[in-house]
């Protein structure tokens, strides 16, 4: 089964950053960044990056090098990102929120750092690197000697302009690269699928090592929008409220949890500054659509909810669904829809084989969106990235250990991972399934199923559950799951907490729900 995205030309060298150059040729006087109330426009971001870029080609960090950058969200960042690009380089991010012993751990999954990027906030965290740590601040004087234009230095489509941790199927970080051409195909595909210009002003609500981020952070500047910072570390409801009321801001990326978080924000104090928004583009977990109702039934609600798939080694972003089209009695589970420009979606069986229509298979990606595969990793992980004959000709892919089917109207679905299913009681769960069927109960407003151990050593399942008012009782929730769920699959415990607790990421931090567990002696 393969579902086929539209084929659209790209230029001869689709680099991610040109767009942006080119609209600091054109309107140097636009606001390209917002930040604790600084503007800085097209043209000021474009010679500081050049400026940056030039000290960098000095250094020799040039074209195939690699530039961690540990910041805030500031001017700074994006400065020293495009700057990067400019150089030829990529960029790894290094997440100032992250713990000191993860940070760590990071420092040494890169291969060939050349520098990184810090400020006197952030610098302690990575000078165990065994690289120099630069200050943009502390540079400036010497930055400002250097020719605001544009070094000479040929990119091409091919080369790497970013890489991101994710998770390994050992439990080691994963470096994944991405290519300036997968990245500047996905921003051309939003620009023209969804209309995307120079009002679509976005503002950032996720951490800076999410591989949602890179997106949200460039998109706006491929467009010639303004893109709005939040001068804060980690995500803050209160604070991206504001800053979404005061400002005309069209554009949100996130995961699905801190949608729901906003949501709830806005509910509560009768505000609409999400409901004005054009779109939120949000995804990264699997869907809780009873969050999401009664706010999309709001009357004057104009906002396009797009729950879109992709994973970090390709790109970010595969698929998008406007959730305006999903009927829950129509589908148990909510589409994630069509693939991105350039983008096909096949999903095989084990033998790498296509199967037929309305069948599951593993999600597989192929098109332009697909990375240059995980640096410095060799063995099972970079055996992910694959290539199969598909009508008589080889094609690259990635396979996702997403499993899936297409439904009728060609919308994709992803069902849950290959290799989520946990085995309980002789029987093997995957607990994403358990957790859709308690998002259906009325007395539940959200919840979390996660593996926990008995003091035997076998597996359990115990769900966490924010109510949707006091009294909700364990014989009520389990009372209501054997409805739709044989015996072998509802949880053996039920604990009631206040809220979800989320990761840096802004997706459901399943250990920290394990750990308050064992804090609780239960």
């Amino acid at each position: 089964m393969i579902l086929q995205g539209k084929r659209v030309a790209l230029p001869s060298a689709p680099v991610a950053h040109q767009p942006f150059e080119a609209h600091a040729r054109a309107t140097p006087d636009a606001v390209a960044v917002v930040c604790a109330g600084r503007q800085v426009t097209y043209a000021e971001l474009d010679a500081r990056a050049n400026r940056f870029a030039h000290f960098l080609t000095a250094r020799g960090c040039g074209r195939g090098a690699k530039v961690g950058v540990c910041l805030d969200y500031s001017v700074d960042m994006l400065v020293a990102i495009l700057g990067t690009l400019k150089a030829g380089a990529a960029y790894v991010p290094f997440d100032p929120a992250y713990p000191a012993a993860r940070l760590q751990l990071l420092l040494g999954q890169v291969p060939d750092l050349a520098l990184i990027v810090a400020c006197p906030a952030t610098a302690g965290m990575v000078e165990s690197a065994a690289v120099d740590v630069v200050d943009l601040e502390q540079l400036a004087g010497r930055l400002a000697a250097l020719p605001a234009t544009a070094p000479d230095v040929r990119v091409t489509g091919d080369d790497i302009c970013y890489a991101v941790f994710t998770s390994g199927s050992t439990g080691t970080p994963k470096l994944t690269a991405v290519r300036h051409e997968g990245w500047f195909n996905l921003m051309n595909w939003l620009k023209l699928e969804y209309g995307l210009h120079s009002g679509s002003h976005n503002l950032v609500v996720s951490a800076f090592g999410f591989d949602l981020s890179q997106r949200a952070l460039m998109t706006p500047l491929f467009c010639g929008a303004t893109q709005y910072l939040l001068a804060s570390r980690n995500f803050d409801a209160m604070l991206a409220y504001r800053v979404l009321t005061e400002h005309d801001i069209r554009v949100v990326h996130c995961a699905s949890s801190t949608l729901y978080v906003l949501i709830d924000w806005e509910t509560a104090r009768g505000g609409d500054a999400l409901t004005r928004l054009d779109y939120v583009l949000f995804g990264g977990e699997a869907l809780k659509p009873e969050r999401l109702t009664d706010w999309m039934r709001r009357e004057g609600n104009t906002c396009t909810l797009l729950h879109q798939y992709g994973v970090a080694e390709c790109t970010d972003v595969a698929t998008s669904y406007d959730l305006a089209g999903y009927r829950p009695g129509e589908h148990d589970i909510a589409p994630v829809g069509r693939p991105a420009h350039n983008t096909d979606i096949l999903l095989l069986d084990e033998r790498l084989r296509g199967v037929g229509a309305g069948e599951h298979g593993e999600i597989c990606i192929s098109g332009a969106g697909v990375g240059a595969g995980y640096l410095g990793a060799a063995g099972p992980e970079n055996e992910k990235f694959t290539t199969v004959e598909v009508d008589g000709r080889p094609r690259r892919l990635y396979r996702t250990g997403d499993r899936g089917y297409v439904t009728e109207a060609g919308d994709l679905v992803v069902a849950g991972r290959m290799d989520a299913q946990v085995k309980v009681r002789g029987m093997r769960i995957d607990p994403t399934d358990v957790e859709r069927a308690l998002g259906r109960l009325p007395e539940v407003r959200e919840a979390a199923v996660a593996v926990t151990c008995t003091d035997a050593g076998e597996n359990e399942l115990t769900a966490f559950l924010v109510p949707e008012s006091d009294g909700l009782t364990e014989d009520a929730v389990r009372a209501g799951l054997l409805e739709t769920l044989p015996r072998n699959m509802v949880p053996a415990r039920f604990v009631n907490i206040p809220s979800i607790p989320l990761s840096p990421h802004g997706k459901v931090d399943r250990a920290a729900l394990v750990d308050a567990l064992k804090n609780r002696g239960l």
